[in-house]
């Protein structure tokens, strides 16, 4: 008798299990076996380039004393961000590849949702607290080692990564609340917030709604201090009397303008490629734009358009000790 009761207990507990922790499918960039190995090979050396690329820059900004300062603080903690965005999406994928199983659990699709969000936030703070170095820099240069001192350095990127942290919990909290039924197919390579909303069966409109509100507290401020730093900046260089000042100058924010450009440049990108056209494969290579390409990229911008990075950099390479 109790144990027919226990059996019945056990397969109910199995079946709610089963009910309320559903299975994922990550369908990728593409289906066809042909392109398979194409496909990983191309991410697998997109993010090991990444991995290496930002690590070195790391490794630069650590080995030289030239490079103590807040800028380069603040480019070592985003090439942190970087590998850690590209380690939360890419490595699934080609395990999946590899495997061939497009499945992920939903705790693990719900931790990447989780992840991205606060790597991705993480990347948007910092380079609004970059903006607002380079304002100090080129617009009060006499105070700028008591404005940006170590202190306050060490504040922003707390305060940087608690906002990040409570963007990406917050969503996914939110997420927590919704059922799933069938067909949780993902038209992409990794668990994509805005994909996975898409698939509740239980009705969503308050997390639609928390989507853009926390999108425009989350990334319109951010992008509004940006704006307002850069048009400072324009304003004092173009006070500037002599033209090699002025090249010096903005040289200085040449390198963070062009991050700046292709972060939000591939977000509004996706934004738009998922409000004007349904094309699944459309979003997914606008989806990889935001979430891979300017990871990769942001070392070699750095790297090429910064001569103290170059000769670190070198130095590091060949392991001679900075002068």
């Amino acid at each position: 008798m109790f144990y027919r009761i226990y059996r019945i207990f056990t397969s109910n507990m199995k079946l709610t299990n089963q009910t309320a922790l559903p299975e994922f499918l990550l369908l990728g960039l593409t289906e066809d076996p042909a392109l398979q190995p194409l496909v990983f090979s191309m991410f697998l050396s997109m993010y090991l380039v990444t991995v290496l690329g930002n690590l070195l820059i790391i490794l630069a900004v650590r080995s030289d004393s030239h490079l103590h300062t807040p800028m380069y603080f603040f480019l070592s903690n985003l090439s942190l961000a970087d590998i850690c965005m590209g380690t939360t999406t890419i490595p699934k994928m080609l395990v999946n590849i590899q495997t061939q199983d497009q499945s992920i659990s939903y705790t693990g699709c719900l931790s990447q949702v989780c992840f991205v969000l606060i790597f991705g936030g993480l990347e948007n703070f910092l380079l609004a607290v970059m903006a607002y170095d380079r304002f100090v820099a080129i617009c009060h240069p006499l105070r700028y080692t008591v404005i940006m001192n170590p202190c306050l350095c060490v504040l922003l990127l707390l305060l940087c990564l608690l906002l990040s942290i409570v963007h990406g919990l917050l969503h996914t909290l939110m997420l927590l609340q919704l059922s799933f039924c069938t067909d949780l197919e993902i038209p992409h390579f990794f668990c994509e917030l805005s994909q996975v909303i898409k698939l509740a069966c239980s009705d969503t409109f308050i997390n639609n709604i928390l989507v853009y509100l926390v999108s425009i507290m989350f990334f319109g401020l951010p992008l509004s201090g940006i704006i307002f730093s850069y048009t400072q900046i324009v304003s004092s260089i173009l006070r500037i009397p002599s033209v090699g000042g002025r090249y010096k100058a903005f040289s200085t924010c040449g390198s963070h303008l062009s991050i700046v450009s292709l972060f939000y440049g591939t977000g509004f990108g996706v934004y738009l490629s998922s409000a004007v056209t349904d094309s699944t494969v459309k979003n997914v290579v606008a989806s990889m734009m935001y979430s891979v390409v300017p990871q990769m990229l942001n070392p070699f911008i750095y790297s090429l358009r910064n001569r103290e990075m170059k000769g670190a950099l070198k130095h590091l390479i060949s392991g001679m000790p900075p002068v």
